[in-house]
């Protein structure tokens, strides 16, 4: 369990709060490319670590997010007109560029000095696999982008779903890193050829640990039938990357994995977007069924207003929980705990030895920055911009083989 310190320090987000300046450090999702996909298109409202934020798409192309209220008298930008590479109010006309940067004001004098004395917040971004990067930290500790391996496959190779989750970011990401569920949460009655661990009979997996520089590597380690060992090897990935192990084997190796990213939206609603890849292959339809679970807005059409539609009679003959779909089936485990669960309260076991891991880490990163350490993780030099090794496996092993031999070189 937490005490109610530290549970709010790991769970308020907004800027001014410890974790909060703590994620402003990291380049974090602001949204998916696709949703600003041409220049001058209509500017997107993004709420982020608490602040109300909107994007756009400059004639240029250049991406800019700014503070959603103009800076003259609050109004708010959503509604503007995205025209000659800035984003002008209608209430009168005031024009920023994706800096912040006051480009005109029409309904001032001319010669008027005053676009030269606002600066409108702005912040820097980036695209990368599809998504929009921001940073919202002090421009002195900048570090560059990571390069991870799954935003730099061919776009044809990975699909991203994106869907809002009505609770705390730690919520979503402790299910991340939560082996222990699949057995359960997650388990359908007739075997799946493609999900094998679904029908595994070693329902209490062994944990292993390596700490690494950016969060932690685990490896859930289950018995098999004839004495070898199954192992699913999980990353937690600061600041709040959840990176498991899915899809099928190509050449007894894993063909991709999924990065999942819980990005707070505020300190009780979060952004969750599933990075799924295929190192071998375009990324078909037939590959996932979760292109149609979220209205326009990537809301879940299956919710907690809803029950997320779960099904009692399917719960007694086709799955475990009755609700169909992966995300839907953790969105109501992590959603139904309410907005901020009480920690302090809970039971924790040997199958929570991952999520306690990370919450000691984050914890301690929190510490460090306040103590005016750099942040875990965060890279500021090229030549040490290099994630290969953050690959996510699962595979059989025999019994006098450790799964940290899928790590080394050959």
């Amino acid at each position: 369990m937490l005490s109610r310190e530290d549970n709010d320090l790991l769970t308020r987000v907004d800027a001014g709060t410890p974790l909060g300046e703590l994620f402003r450090r990291y380049w974090i999702p602001a949204l998916l490319s696709e949703e600003i996909a041409e220049p001058d298109c209509p500017p997107v409202r993004v709420r982020l670590l608490g602040e109300d934020l909107v994007a756009f798409r400059a004639s240029d192309g250049k991406i800019g997010l700014l503070g959603e209220h103009c800076a003259h008298r609050g109004t708010s930008l959503f509604f503007g007109r995205n025209e000659e590479c800035g984003l002008r109010c209608i209430y009168h006309g005031w024009k920023f560029d994706t800096d912040g940067n006051v480009l005109d004001t029409p309904a001032e004098p001319a010669g008027s000095q005053l676009k030269n004395k606002v600066k409108h917040t702005a912040y820097p971004c980036r695209e990368a696999g599809g998504i929009v990067f921001t940073y919202m930290g002090p421009r002195e500790t900048m570090p560059l982008l990571p390069n991870y391996p799954w935003l730099g496959v061919p776009a044809a190779q990975r699909y991203i779903a994106k869907s809002y989750l009505e609770c705390n970011y730690l919520q979503g990401l402790e299910g991340d890193c939560d082996s222990a569920h699949l057995n359960f949460l997650h388990k359908m009655f007739k075997p799946d050829a493609r999900r094998e661990f679904l029908h595994l009979t070693d329902r209490a997996p062994d944990f292993e640990f390596d700490e690494l520089d950016c969060g932690v590597r685990a490896a859930a380690m289950r018995t098999l039938a004839d004495g070898a060992s199954y192992a699913r090897i999980s990353h937690f990935i600061m600041p709040f990357i959840g990176a498991v192990p899915v899809g099928s084997m190509v050449d007894n190796r894993l063909d991709g994995f999924k990065a999942v990213y819980q990005v707070p939206s505020d300190s009780v609603n979060t952004w969750r977007y599933d990075f799924f890849f295929k190192w071998s292959r375009p990324f078909s339809q037939t590959d996932s069924s979760k292109r149609d679970f979220v209205d326009a807005g990537y809301k879940k059409l299956r919710n907690k207003r809803n029950n997320y539609l779960q099904d009692r009679q399917l719960q007694k003959s086709v799955n475990f929980s009755g609700i169909t779909e992966f995300l839907n089936q953790d969105a109501c485990a992590t959603e139904s705990m309410g907005a901020v669960v009480d920690r302090g309260k809970e039971h924790v076991g040997a199958s929570d030895a991952f999520i306690l891991q990370v919450r000691r880490f984050l914890l301690r990163a929190v510490k460090d920055v306040q103590a005016g350490k750099p942040a875990p993780g965060a890279i500021f030099v090229a030549e040490h911009n290099d994630m290969s090794h953050l690959r996510f496996e699962a595979a059989q092993l025999p019994a006098n083989v450790s799964w940290r031999s899928l790590y080394e070189k050959p």
